[in-house]
């Protein structure tokens, strides 16, 4: 089995491990994520048993669309989880692991709102809505 893949927040009050292999990135650049993040969100994943939270104490979440929600640090701000509580996946901020991990952006989604202060890469496939066809490894 490979090393765990680790991460978490600015002040170390938010600490995960990933015992699995994580998703290429998505960029989504939908509103909610624009305005929870102050840009657009680049987010990995990996399937919800590999994933474990080692330090929580300030982690809070918030819940803007029912059956989904937003895992954010309350003390330095970090933005750091998406899921759908129900769902087989957690979403993580790119930003937030703690060694590179050969990632690369596949796919942007919510294209069609997207901040006009900024381009598209037109060479990565893009959705103006949510789909994509990146999917969760095992």
């Amino acid at each position: 089995m490979n090393q765990p893949i680790s991460g978490g927040c600015m002040c170390g009050g938010v600490r995960y491990e990933v015992n699995g292999k994580l998703r290429n990135i998505i960029t989504c650049h939908c509103e909610q994520c624009r305005r929870s993040s102050g840009h657009f969100v680049a987010a990995t994943a990996c399937r919800r048993e590999h994933f474990k939270l080692l330090r929580q104490d300030s982690l809070r979440w918030y819940s803007a669309v029912p059956g989904h929600r937003r895992g954010f640090c309350n003390v330095c701000g970090s933005s750091l989880f998406f899921e759908e509580t129900d769902g087989q996946r957690v979403s993580i901020a790119a930003g937030s692991l703690d060694a590179p991990q050969g990632l690369t952006i596949a796919a942007q989604i919510f294209t069609a709102e997207a901040g006009d202060y900024y381009r598209l890469d037109p060479q990565v496939p893009s959705s103006p809505g949510g789909k994509h066809q990146v999917s969760l490894p095992d």
